[in-house]
Protein backbone atom coordinates (compact mmCIF):
# COMPACT_ATOMS: atom_id res chain seq x y z
CA UNK A 1 0.00 0.00 0.00
CA UNK A 2 1.15 3.62 -1.03
CA UNK A 3 1.97 6.48 1.73
CA UNK A 4 -0.32 8.28 0.88
CA UNK A 5 -2.82 5.68 1.33
CA UNK A 6 -1.61 4.90 4.46
CA UNK A 7 -1.73 8.74 5.65
CA UNK A 8 -5.23 9.25 4.83
CA UNK A 9 -6.23 6.59 6.65
CA UNK A 10 -4.44 7.35 9.57
CA UNK A 11 -5.86 10.32 9.62
CA UNK A 12 -9.50 8.90 9.71
CA UNK A 13 -8.07 6.85 13.17
CA UNK A 14 -7.14 3.54 11.05
CA UNK A 15 -4.60 2.31 13.74
CA UNK A 16 -4.05 -0.79 11.58
CA UNK A 17 -2.75 1.81 8.89
CA UNK A 18 -0.53 3.67 11.22
CA UNK A 19 1.05 0.25 12.73
CA UNK A 20 1.71 0.16 9.24
CA UNK A 21 3.30 2.94 8.70
CA UNK A 22 5.10 2.95 11.50
CA UNK A 23 6.63 -0.90 10.56
CA UNK A 24 7.49 0.63 7.41
CA UNK A 25 9.74 3.26 8.93
CA UNK A 26 10.35 2.05 12.35
CA UNK A 27 14.44 0.79 10.83
CA UNK A 28 15.13 3.40 9.21
CA UNK A 29 14.07 5.87 11.90
CA UNK A 30 15.56 3.22 14.41
CA UNK A 31 19.37 3.51 12.31
CA UNK A 32 19.36 7.58 11.92
CA UNK A 33 18.57 7.72 15.37
CA UNK A 34 21.30 5.16 16.37
CA UNK A 35 24.10 7.13 13.92
CA UNK A 36 23.31 9.92 16.20
CA UNK A 37 22.79 8.44 19.96
CA UNK A 38 25.48 5.94 19.45
CA UNK A 39 23.25 3.78 21.67
CA UNK A 40 20.61 0.86 20.83
CA UNK A 41 18.35 1.91 24.09
CA UNK A 42 18.23 5.70 23.46
CA UNK A 43 18.05 5.44 20.01
CA UNK A 44 14.51 2.90 20.43
CA UNK A 45 13.12 5.80 22.68
CA UNK A 46 14.27 8.28 20.03
CA UNK A 47 12.46 6.10 17.95
CA UNK A 48 9.47 6.42 20.17
CA UNK A 49 9.59 10.08 20.49
CA UNK A 50 9.63 10.29 16.70
CA UNK A 51 6.50 8.55 16.04
CA UNK A 52 4.50 10.03 18.80
CA UNK A 53 5.94 13.57 17.01
CA UNK A 54 4.58 12.12 13.72
CA UNK A 55 1.20 10.70 15.09
CA UNK A 56 0.30 14.50 16.41
CA UNK A 57 1.85 16.23 13.55
CA UNK A 58 0.31 13.90 10.56
CA UNK A 59 -1.88 16.11 9.50
CA UNK A 60 0.92 19.01 8.84
CA UNK A 61 2.50 16.65 5.98
CA UNK A 62 1.47 18.85 3.15
CA UNK A 63 2.83 16.15 0.10
CA UNK A 64 2.33 12.92 1.44
CA UNK A 65 4.52 11.46 -1.59
CA UNK A 66 7.67 13.08 0.34
CA UNK A 67 6.34 11.42 3.83
CA UNK A 68 9.62 10.05 4.14
CA UNK A 69 11.58 12.80 4.31
CA UNK A 70 9.63 14.83 6.17
CA UNK A 71 9.76 11.96 8.77
CA UNK A 72 13.41 11.73 8.02
CA UNK A 73 13.50 15.65 8.78
CA UNK A 74 11.85 14.79 12.04
CA UNK A 75 13.61 12.03 13.16
CA UNK A 76 16.78 14.38 12.65
CA UNK A 77 15.30 17.17 14.48
CA UNK A 78 14.13 14.74 17.64
CA UNK A 79 17.74 13.66 17.83
CA UNK A 80 19.71 16.75 17.81
CA UNK A 81 17.13 17.89 20.20
CA UNK A 82 17.86 14.59 22.32
CA UNK A 83 21.46 15.57 21.77
CA UNK A 84 21.05 19.41 23.19
CA UNK A 85 19.53 17.53 26.63
CA UNK A 86 22.39 15.01 26.63
CA UNK A 87 24.90 17.68 25.86
CA UNK A 88 27.28 15.21 24.05
CA UNK A 89 28.38 14.47 20.81
CA UNK A 90 27.29 11.99 17.62
CA UNK A 91 28.45 8.16 18.34
CA UNK A 92 32.27 6.91 18.86
CA UNK A 93 31.01 3.32 18.44
CA UNK A 94 29.99 1.18 15.59
CA UNK A 95 26.44 1.61 13.65
CA UNK A 96 23.80 -1.32 12.75
CA UNK A 97 25.05 -0.77 8.99
CA UNK A 98 22.50 -4.37 8.47
CA UNK A 99 19.36 -1.93 9.05
CA UNK A 100 20.59 1.51 7.39
CA UNK A 101 21.68 0.21 4.17
CA UNK A 102 21.41 -3.08 2.22
CA UNK A 103 24.74 -4.11 0.17
CA UNK A 104 23.97 -6.61 -2.43
CA UNK A 105 23.96 -10.05 -2.17
CA UNK A 106 27.09 -10.78 -4.23
CA UNK A 107 25.46 -14.10 -6.27
CA UNK A 108 26.04 -17.55 -5.65
CA UNK A 109 29.81 -17.38 -4.66
CA UNK A 110 30.19 -18.87 -1.09
CA UNK A 111 32.19 -16.21 0.53
CA UNK A 112 29.89 -13.57 -0.88
CA UNK A 113 28.31 -13.21 2.90
CA UNK A 114 31.60 -12.74 4.77
CA UNK A 115 32.81 -10.06 1.74
CA UNK A 116 29.51 -8.85 2.43
CA UNK A 117 30.30 -8.54 6.45
CA UNK A 118 33.68 -6.82 6.05
CA UNK A 119 32.45 -4.19 3.73
CA UNK A 120 29.99 -3.18 6.04
CA UNK A 121 32.55 -3.32 9.25
CA UNK A 122 35.20 -0.79 6.67
CA UNK A 123 32.32 0.96 6.09
CA UNK A 124 30.76 1.39 9.85
CA UNK A 125 34.40 2.15 10.99
CA UNK A 126 35.17 4.82 8.42
CA UNK A 127 31.59 6.44 8.88
CA UNK A 128 33.01 7.11 12.74
CA UNK A 129 36.17 8.31 11.75
CA UNK A 130 34.38 10.97 9.54
CA UNK A 131 33.45 14.86 10.82
CA UNK A 132 30.19 14.99 11.82
CA UNK A 133 28.60 17.31 8.94
CA UNK A 134 30.10 14.86 6.72
CA UNK A 135 29.06 11.81 8.68
CA UNK A 136 25.43 13.28 8.36
CA UNK A 137 25.73 13.82 4.41
CA UNK A 138 26.76 10.36 4.05
CA UNK A 139 23.51 9.26 5.89
CA UNK A 140 21.19 11.22 4.70
CA UNK A 141 21.81 11.40 0.48
CA UNK A 142 23.68 8.01 0.61
CA UNK A 143 22.23 5.76 3.34
CA UNK A 144 18.61 7.29 3.61
CA UNK A 145 18.55 8.36 -0.29
CA UNK A 146 17.01 11.89 0.19
CA UNK A 147 17.67 13.79 -2.52
CA UNK A 148 19.97 16.80 -2.87
CA UNK A 149 17.02 19.21 -2.27
CA UNK A 150 14.77 17.62 0.58
CA UNK A 151 18.44 17.77 2.51
CA UNK A 152 18.34 21.35 1.64
CA UNK A 153 15.15 21.92 3.02
CA UNK A 154 15.60 19.95 6.01
CA UNK A 155 18.78 21.28 6.70
CA UNK A 156 17.72 24.94 5.58
CA UNK A 157 20.73 25.61 3.65
CA UNK A 158 20.95 26.41 -0.09
CA UNK A 159 21.33 23.65 -2.51
CA UNK A 160 24.56 24.81 -3.94
CA UNK A 161 26.16 24.35 -0.10
CA UNK A 162 24.51 21.00 0.33
CA UNK A 163 25.61 19.59 -3.11
CA UNK A 164 29.11 20.53 -2.06
CA UNK A 165 28.60 19.13 1.23
CA UNK A 166 27.98 15.84 0.13
CA UNK A 167 30.70 15.67 -2.70
CA UNK A 168 33.68 16.75 0.68
CA UNK A 169 31.61 13.94 2.76
CA UNK A 170 32.59 11.14 -0.17
CA UNK A 171 36.13 12.69 -0.72
CA UNK A 172 36.28 12.26 3.10
CA UNK A 173 34.87 8.70 3.34
CA UNK A 174 36.93 7.51 0.38
CA UNK A 175 40.26 9.25 1.67
CA UNK A 176 39.26 7.13 5.18
CA UNK A 177 38.91 3.91 3.44
CA UNK A 178 41.43 3.78 1.55
CA UNK A 179 43.56 5.12 4.94
CA UNK A 180 41.90 1.65 6.27
CA UNK A 181 42.19 -0.87 3.56
CA UNK A 182 45.79 -0.14 2.49
CA UNK A 183 46.89 1.17 -1.17
CA UNK A 184 44.98 -1.00 -3.86
CA UNK A 185 47.18 -3.51 -6.44
CA UNK A 186 47.91 -0.76 -8.78
CA UNK A 187 49.81 0.98 -6.18
CA UNK A 188 51.72 -2.19 -4.99
CA UNK A 189 52.35 -2.80 -8.89
CA UNK A 190 54.18 0.43 -9.12
CA UNK A 191 56.41 0.17 -6.40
Amino acid sequence: MEDRTLIDRCRKGDELAWEHLVQRYQARVCGVAYTYTGSEEEALDVAQEVFVRVWKRLDTCRDPERFAAWLLSIARNACLDHLRRRKARPPAQDLPADEMFDLSDGGDRPDADLERDDQRHVLEVALQQMSDINREAILLKDIQGLPLEEMANMLDLPLGTVKSRCSRARVELAKVVSGMIGPGPEAEAAR
